[in-house]
């Protein structure tokens, strides 16, 4: 699959529909919504783009956040096996949603019944173009996994400028961080073992190929801390207890441009990804009145360029782009700080949404079972 480039850039801000979609909705609305996240510096977005705004309009509705959204399909397989959903809007990545769709526990989704149309009409289909690349799938933003490092590490020969000084020791000592899924770190170790770009995927689908991953990943696996939150590999290159580590580009953002911490991003080999939400399937009727409206008002154009405000991801509307703008406390411009930014992107890792949703099950064993060898 091809992901469209976007190009962030800033201009005025333009008047968007904000109205919530209550036409379609005559069912009554639920006050009370259960939304599923990541936790950290990502969720702080989206309750200050949308959330927040979508309650002072709607003050009768208490939104809940729940950060489980890493353990996402295993728990919507469970609550679905039990008959107790009691999650509404899942934010997932597209190789989740793809997955939760194939196995019906996510509701496929009219886009261009149920979401707003850009500001010059434009419908969301066609507004977000190729990332709808699931029908239970509502793109929210692009982003990256990416490897940040600390700028006054000691001992150190010049400066990282490829993924591969993951794996050299020589010239970077210090302790890494990981990771702790296949995802990422696979698609490092063949390319850093020397596999074309273009044929990693074909090589990751034979044993012999994971076998050789693994067996890269082998030359890091004593030292490394292997992470399962966002926050863990900023916080670790904070405190110093790690020199180098992957993580999300907006956690980077902030620990870099925030906190002002000696931290320098490694764009080079970033893994592009999106994430958006998911409905679960089988919620009652006010309920899913409920999400439809919510969905509507935080999946407009402005309200997803409103988001890049809080942090540095790319939002999924082509609409959205242009309205990208400044940081809403250091007024900073926000499109330099982009994964999709031309001098960013110039050697883009296009992560494989259909390949994973098809081997994640059982990469993920594999990947734990070689984790406590």
């Amino acid at each position: 699959m091809k992901m469209r480039t976007i190009l962030l850039g800033s201009c005025a801000f333009a008047l968007t529909a904000t109205g919530a979609f209550a036409a379609a909705h005559e069912a009554e609305m639920a006050d009370e919504m259960t939304v599923v996240s990541w936790g950290g510096a990502y969720q702080g977005s989206q309750d200050e783009a949308y959330v927040k705004p979508y309650v002072e309009m709607n003050p009768e509705v208490e939104v809940t956040w729940d950060e489980s959204s890493a353990e996402a399909v295993a728990k919507m397989r469970a609550m679905n096996e039990a008959g107790n959903v009691t999650w509404d809007l899942v934010d997932v990545v597209a190789s989740d949603a793809i997955r939760l769709c194939d196995e019906g526990l996510a509701m496929e989704v009219d886009h261009d019944e149920i979401l707003a149309p850009a500001p010059d009409g434009t419908d969301p289909t066609d507004d977000y173009g190729d990332l709808i690349i699931s029908d239970c799938f509502i793109p929210q933003i692009v982003y990256s996994t990416t490897v940040g490092y600390r700028s006054d590490a000691e001992g150190w020969t010049g400066t990282p400028e490829t993924i591969c000084a993951l794996w050299d020791q020589e010239n970077f000592p210090g302790q890494r961080s990981l990771e702790k899924r296949p995802i990422g770190n696979m698609e490092w170790a063949l390319l850093c073992d020397g596999v074309a770009k273009d044929d990693i995927y074909d090589v990751l689908e034979t044993e012999e190929g994971q076998d050789r991953a693994f067996a890269k990943l082998d030359e890091l696996k004593d030292n490394t801390i292997w992470w399962t939150a966002g926050a863990d590999t900023p916080q670790l290159l904070a405190d110093g207890e790690v020199v180098m580590g992957s993580t999300y580009n907006g956690r980077l953002f902030s620990l870099i441009a925030e906190q002002d911490q000696p931290v320098e991003m490694l764009w080079d080999a970033q893994v592009f990804d999106i994430d958006g939400w998911v409905i679960p399937a089988g919620l009652s009727d006010e309920k899913l009145a409920r999400v439809k409206d919510f969905l509507y008002f935080a999946t407009d154009t402005q309200r997803l360029a409103d988001q890049s405000k809080y942090i540095a991801y790319g939002p999924a509307r082509e609409s959205s782009a242009p309205m990208v703008s400044t940081h809403a406390e250091l007024g900073i411009e926000m499109a330099p700080h982009m994964p999709t930014d031309p001098a960013n992107a110039e050697n883009t890792f296009l992560y494989n949404y259909e390949w994973w949703a098809d081997y994640r099950d059982d990469l993920d064993s594999k990947f734990q079972s070689w984790l406590v060898q």
